[in-house]
């Protein structure tokens, strides 16, 4: 998986994401959470911000979007493994 994928490293989501203090003190399913929580935001920002050149700021608003909606589902799968792992 690339950078283009998610805009971070697979080690930086883990830095920021997974070994996180909300994720420490509030589990994952926080974490993913609160990116979608920032999807949203980003999505009724867009609303606000009609004044803005149209086309550069709705590509840049969709690929942030895309970007942290890859990351959410990157720590889904994270669990998934580990719930695997816990099974066996």
């Amino acid at each position: 998986m690339s950078k283009e994928m998610f805009g971070m490293s697979e080690s930086d989501i883990r830095e920021q994401y997974i070994n996180s203090l909300t994720a420490r003190l509030s589990g994952l399913e926080m974490v993913v959470a609160g990116i979608l929580s920032d999807c949203q935001e980003e999505l009724a920002a867009a609303d606000k911000n009609e004044w803005r050149d149209q086309n550069s700021f709705e590509t840049k608003r969709r690929e942030r979007i895309r970007k942290q909606l890859n990351v959410a589902k990157y720590i889904l799968f994270e669990m998934m493994d580990l719930e695997k792992i816990d099974e066996r």
